[in-house]
């Protein structure tokens, strides 16, 4: 009897330890980045929050460098939620979500600082709220740095020198009509295939920020990078909305908050990863430069008379210079 009484035991704390496991939701997440990049331990830090603070009652699994897809095919996934989660760049969602489009605009901001002011503001939340027709939440926007252009050719060093230069972009409508407003010709491709594109001269260059030319290893190819910095676009971290839903109040709010807090956590890696990369792709020979940005800012009056034509983007653009 005591035997018995000791398996029956046993089996109910075998039968508890099931029931905990099963009980466990995993959500997962896609990153086109390596392992290790910014946006990725960002959302590496958002989990280990989330499965604290939930009781281990939800995890999230982070699939880096490209393995559930390039950007434009994990959006889908995303909205179809096939993914839960996503950290994506912004720009691909001009053409669904028209706010994004300030963000995207070239020297629409000042400065790192001031991106920040403006996303952390009532134009992030304006921005926020208009995703969820489209079936997303957004969760967090992360740093990801000024995007500057970089060649195989030659230094670049004021509008002149663009001329006929061919640049890989992301796809996006805003960037392709920014490289040819600078006398360029734009080529809109998956990032994975960048590397060898320059090596090959199917394009000259690409533009992205240090990081991002550091990792991909773009600066072997392409060792002439030009400081132009003509946009300061941020990361956005998405979740299928019908996911979300389906989240308790409480639960929301845990999910909120950790990515909130996730923020701060990426940006202080993003900081550290760009002085890094510098300094990486100095070694690797990459000559930087600075050109005359007024330059290129005059150029893009072209950019914003195609792209911000209706009140409600007109306004955001304004109240976005207007932060200080």
């Amino acid at each position: 009897m005591k035997n018995f009484v000791k398996l029956a035991a046993g089996l109910m704390v075998a039968a508890s330890f099931m029931s905990a496991a099963s009980a466990q939701t995993v959500l997962k997440s896609s990153d086109t980045h390596p392992d290790g990049y910014p946006t990725v331990e960002g959302v590496k830090y958002f989990g280990e929050l989330v499965k604290e603070r939930t009781q281990g009652r939800y995890a999230i699994e982070v699939y880096h460098s490209a393995q559930l897809g390039e950007e434009k095919d994990t959006i889908e996934q995303v909205r179809s939620g096939v993914i839960e989660l996503n950290r994506i760049s912004m720009a691909p969602f001009n053409g669904t979500v028209k706010e994004t489009i300030v963000p995207a605009l070239p020297y629409v901001f000042r400065s790192e600082e001031h991106m920040h002011k403006v996303m952390d503001g009532a134009i992030g939340d304006q921005i926020k709220k208009a995703f969820e027709p489209v079936g997303l939440v957004v969760l967090a926007y992360y740093d990801a740095g000024a995007r500057s252009f970089y060649n195989k050719t030659k230094p670049i060093s004021t509008v002149a020198d663009m001329k006929g230069l061919k640049f890989r972009v992301i796809q996006s409508d805003i960037f392709v009509d920014m490289v040819a407003a600078l006398g360029a010709n734009a080529t809109p491709m998956p990032y994975g295939e960048v590397y060898s594109a320059i090596e090959t001269g199917v394009i000259d260059g690409a533009e992205n920020n240090f990081p991002s030319y550091d990792t991909a290893k773009h600066a072997e190819v392409a060792k002439n990078y030009s400081l132009d910095e003509h946009t300061i676009l941020p990361e956005v971290f998405v979740m299928n909305k019908a996911a979300f839903d389906k989240l308790t109040p409480e639960d929301q709010e845990i999910f909120k908050q950790a990515a909130k807090d996730s923020v701060a956590k990426q940006r202080e890696l993003w900081s550290a990863k760009v002085a890094e990369s510098r300094a990486n792709v100095e070694k690797l020979g990459a000559k930087i430069t600075t050109p005359e940005k007024q330059g290129f800012i005059d150029a893009m009056a072209p950019v914003y008379a195609k792209h911000v034509k209706d009140d409600v983007l007109k306004k955001m653009v304004e109240d976005v210079k207007a932060v200080q």
